[in-house]
This record gives structure tokens, sequence and C-alpha cells, in this order.
């Protein structure tokens, strides 16, 4: 209760809201790189997503390629691209990170893009197709929409998950919140390491909840389950 105390003092300290390591200004770093990150996985992965799931040609390949990418550590890439890009005079800094995160939010968008395609009625397909029907136009009326929900799904999950790793920016001079941990750990203060981490944790919590509110804006209503029904026989 006592580490509890003084975890809730550092919160009520006006240092710890002020100046190039208070807060806000380490909050606000963490957010942008993990904003810009994502964006950069979905320009990548959406594209991707919905030729494979279009057309169902390459799939297998795209897809053992996100699984790889899920297995590679985010901070190895951080440091290759580090190395790379040193030489440039660009290796210090949030870019190293900003393509690792990226990297990391491609296969959940991947995936799920592709899930989401694949799963459209086949039958609503060739209706479509009947009707006269153009691969664009069947591709941005009829199976996007449906397939928005578990679409929105893999962008969700790798939204929480950039926001939860763009701490390890910090190791690479790229700032964040993770540059408060590096910190206290530094100098043996528990309590800004906790309270960092905290801080962290409510990110990505907020994250969760933000884009679980996107996906249920993006879910058309009359694909909301109903409370109390019961799937007709």
């Amino acid at each position: 209760m006592e580490f509890l105390g003084h975890v809730a003092a550092w919160f009520a300290d006006p240092t710890t809201w002020a100046g190039r390591n208070g807060l806000p200004a380490r909050g606000f770093e963490h957010l942008w790189i993990s904003g810009v990150a994502l964006l950069a996985g979905m320009a990548i992965a959406l594209p991707i997503g919905l030729v494979i799931g279009h057309t169902g040609r390459g799939a297998a390949v795209a897809i053992a390629f996100a699984n790889i990418g899920r297995a590679v550590p985010s901070l190895g890439i951080m440091g290759l691209a580090f190395l790379l890009l040193l030489p440039l005079g660009l290796g210090v800094g949030p870019l190293p990170a900003i393509i690792a995160l990226a990297a990391l939010a491609i296969p959940p968008i991947v995936v799920n893009t592709h899930a989401g395609l694949r799963g459209v009625d086949p039958d609503l397909v060739e209706a479509a197709r009947g009707m006269g029907m153009r691969e664009t136009q069947l591709l941005a009326r009829v199976e996007v929409p449906i397939a928005l929900p578990v679409i929105l799904a893999g962008v969700r999950t790798s939204a929480v998950q950039v926001v939860a790793t763009a701490t390890l920016a910090a190791v690479f001079g790229g700032g964040t919140l993770g540059e408060l941990i590096i910190i206290g750990f530094n100098t043996g203060d528990q309590v800004l390491v906790f309270g960092a981490a905290l801080v962290v944790a409510a990110l990505s919590f907020a994250t969760e909840i933000t884009f679980a509110l996107i996906q249920r804006a993006g879910t058309s209503p009359g694909m909301h389950p109903v409370a109390g029904s019961m799937p007709a026989d």
C-alpha cells in the first residue's frame, strides 16, 4: 500500500506533467508514433488483403508471410532498421520504431481482411455479378460492407499491439513513454517504471475501447445480434 501511495504522489506531482519528460509530452509522442505506424501498416496490409480476399489468388503465400511476420520480434526489426538507417543519419529517432511497428500491424489486418472477404456468401457474390456489377463495384458495394466488421477487428488488434509495443522506440532514441521506463530502470526508480507502465496499459485499454466502438459503428445494423433472439429453424 505504501508503494501505491508513492505512485499516487508521483501522479499528483506537477513535475510529472511538465517538461520534455512529462506525461503529456511523452504520451503525445507515443500516440503519434503509434498512429503513423498503424496508418502505414494499413496502407500496406489493406490492399493486399482486399486483393487476395477478393480473388483468392496468392492467399496462401500472403498468409504465410503474415504469420512469419508475427513470429519476428519487433525489437529485432527495430534493430535491423536502426543499422540500415544509421549511415543515412536516421538511425536514432522514431523512424526505426515506425518501420517495426508498421510491420507488426500488417499481419492481423491482412489475415482478417482476407477472412472477412472469403466469408461473404458466395451466392450473394454471384447474384451481384449476375446483375452486371464489375469486380471493383462488387468489392466496394457488396464484399467490403459485409466484411467490414471482421476487417475492423483486424485493425483493432493491430492498433492495440502497436500502442503497447511503441514503448520499445525509446531503446533507439525514439522517445515515447518507454523513455520514462528506461529512465526509471537506470535510476532504480520503481515508482517511475510502474507509473509509466500503468499509463501505457491505460493507453492500450483506451485504444481497445475506441476501436471496439469504431468496429461497432462500422457494423451494419442488420448484422448486430439482437438480445434474446433465437436462430431460425
